[in-house]
């Protein structure tokens, strides 16, 4: 019986209510102003659309927070997600989303239930660091066409794709006005923050959003001629059927398995960065990899029934969480409800808000990601630690996440083994 009931929710998520949910509350609200451009972004850039975006938010977002296994991880549609989601979609159409969604949720939570969590453990950390900079990467290459304002061109791989990407644009006419907007919102991003501090502002505000709403006021203002999300249903729900796909029985299980893969590998390490974050080191406080898989495989599964994406937990996200002081899930909860009402309310806003800021931010989002300053520091290490970071975020950009992790972790335990035995 416990081995069912330590994957379930527990009335002891919710032990300290009456003690913290003021606080929760605000750093909700505070983190769903984070992830609000950031779920357009990457709706957007998946080729599932804005919606989409909103919807594994909202729908992922409060699932994973109630059924997952940390009280600060915040779920919604990710970076690294995209990555696996774009071939796909580019070449099976959004109508593929669903039934990989499905498939690759029911081999998460199959994961936790066969107590798979452990895993990540084993995983060496400059190989997490070299995948963490590969995505990043990734992520910045793939908004070359919302800040050309050019269609995406496919290719083997993301440099490839990049470069015809660029090559298409250049040869159709660079559109400036979206580059423009790229320079201004990467500009009042990276500048708001010394400002905030300089003019001393004590209400907490990300520097995405500001970006993103000077942004849009310019192109209303000055009538900026650039793509724009447009108008949005207001409803956080859209059919969706499995048959209606045309993806074939292998690409399919093979997609679900890199998408359930990735969904788990990010979503532990998210978790487990958090529990460093808040100092948290006793097993019976930290986050329960197992039940924590459970909770990311049913979040994608609904989202995906519903018209949004596979989901996964959110490094940047779950770290603004405990940076304005959230203490349980409820704050994880309250982002996505802040969430649902802003699509009910701010609908005619979202709809001027142009691609390429959202673009601009992700780019921005890319660099933090990165941390070159803590990635200079790995790369002062050891050889071996510097080599395996390179090689594997080469390889997360040139043959995929799933096989760059894979080989580099095999190559490294290889390599530790030998160098052990040459000291001897």
């Amino acid at each position: 019986m416990s081995y069912l009931s330590d994957l379930l929710p527990h009335r002891s998520d919710y032990a300290d209510f009456r003690k913290v949910w003021r606080h929760d509350v605000i750093a909700g609200i505070t983190v769903g102003i984070v992830a609000l451009p950031l779920a357009l972004a990457f709706g957007i850039t998946t080729g599932a659309g804005a919606r989409a975006g909103l919807i594994t938010a909202v729908y992922a977002g409060i699932i994973a927070a109630i059924f997952g296994g940390s009280n600060y991880q915040v779920s919604g549609p990710t970076g690294a997600m995209t990555v696996v989601l774009i071939p796909i979609v580019l070449k099976y159409g959004t109508s593929s989303l669903a039934p990989l969604g499905l498939m690759a949720g029911a081999i998460v939570v199959l994961m936790g239930i066969t107590h798979c969590g452990g895993l990540i453990k084993r995983v060496p950390w400059p190989v997490m660091e070299g995948f963490t900079l590969g995505i990043a990467l990734v992520i910045a290459l793939q908004q070359l066409p919302s800040v050309l304002a050019s269609h995406s061109v496919s290719g083997p791989n993301t440099v490839i794709t990049a470069w015809r990407t660029i090559s298409n644009a250049i040869s159709v006419g660079v559109h400036w006005s979206s580059l423009l907007i790229l320079a201004i919102t990467l500009t009042v991003k990276f500048a708001y923050p010394k400002i905030s501090r300089a003019l001393k502002i004590k209400v907490h505000i990300p520097a995405s959003f500001v970006a993103i709403i000077f942004a849009t006021f310019l192109v209303v203002i000055f009538s900026i001629q650039t793509p724009l999300i447009g108008n949005l249903p207001r409803t956080l729900y859209a059919h969706v059927s499995l048959s209606a796909s045309n993806i074939g029985v292998a690409a399919l299980l093979i997609g679900a398995i890199q998408i359930a893969l990735l969904a788990a590998i990010e979503s532990l390490l998210s978790a487990r960065v958090a529990d460093q974050m808040v100092h948290i080191h006793e097993s019976a406080q930290s986050y329960k990899p197992n039940r924590e898989l459970v909770g990311q495989g049913l979040a994608t599964i609904v989202s995906s029934m519903v018209g949004g994406m596979p989901a996964t937990g959110a490094i940047a996200r779950t770290s603004v969480n405990i940076r304005s002081k959230a203490a349980s899930r409820i704050s994880s909860i309250t982002h996505a409800a802040f969430l649902l009402l802003v699509v009910l309310v701010l609908n005619p806003m979202i709809a001027h808000i142009p691609t390429a800021a959202l673009g601009a931010v992700l780019i921005g989002t890319s660099y933090r990601i990165a941390r070159p300053a803590n990635l200079m520091e790995m790369l002062r290490t050891t050889r071996l630690d510097a080599a395996t970071l390179l090689i594997t975020a080469v390889l997360v950009v040139v043959i995929g996440l799933i096989w760059a992790i894979a080989i580099s972790t095999a190559t490294y335990f290889i390599a530790a083994v030998v160098l052990k035995k040459l000291r001897k």
